[in-house]
């Protein structure tokens, strides 16, 4: 690790008195002795995520942004019995488990996933985000939906007419 100067006087030279787990547990906390003036301070040390960037179907990217992806679950599941804590924990859980396949990911994956958590959690909530997500233009394709869904789980589609 570089050097920390001292604030007080700039030296290089210190010696670590104090380590010990920042309070909330993502980082270090360490107390020094500038060797040069003998003044102490503290310093932090934090793990560096590296961003996760999502590539967009138009090849664009942008960083990823854990707020949209829960305003787009809370659009989908408006007024459906999931709430916002469970919404924000699996988009959590979600963006560990993309940060640990790389750092870019596509919006097709994140979109698959969501999906997939959807279908499982609330079927309703499921067409809502599937309408937007697959660009559904008329009924044909929510009867289209909902047949595939109804096999999914063996319960007979209701009728849309």
């Amino acid at each position: 690790m570089d050097a920390v100067r001292c604030p007080a006087c700039g030296e290089l030279d210190d010696k670590v008195i104090d380590s010990r787990a920042a309070s909330d547990g993502t980082a270090i906390r360490r107390r020094r002795e500038c060797l040069g003036c003998g003044r102490r301070f503290t310093t932090f040390e934090r793990v560096e995520e590296v961003p996760l960037v999502v590539r967009k179907r138009s090849e664009a990217t942008e960083p990823f942004d854990r707020a949209k992806l829960v305003a787009g679950l809370a659009s989908a599941a408006k007024n459906r019995p999931i709430d916002t804590d469970r919404l924000e924990a699996f988009a959590a859980e979600l963006e560990e488990e993309l940060r640990l396949a790389g750092p870019e990911v596509s919006s097709q994956q994140i979109g698959i996933a969501v999906l997939d958590w959807l279908r499982a959690n609330d079927e309703v909530a499921y067409l809502r985000f599937a309408s937007v997500y697959k660009g559904f233009e008329d009924l044909t394709d929510f009867e289209r939906e909902v047949g595939l869904l109804a096999k999914s789980s063996d319960v007979e589609p209701p009728s849309l007419t």
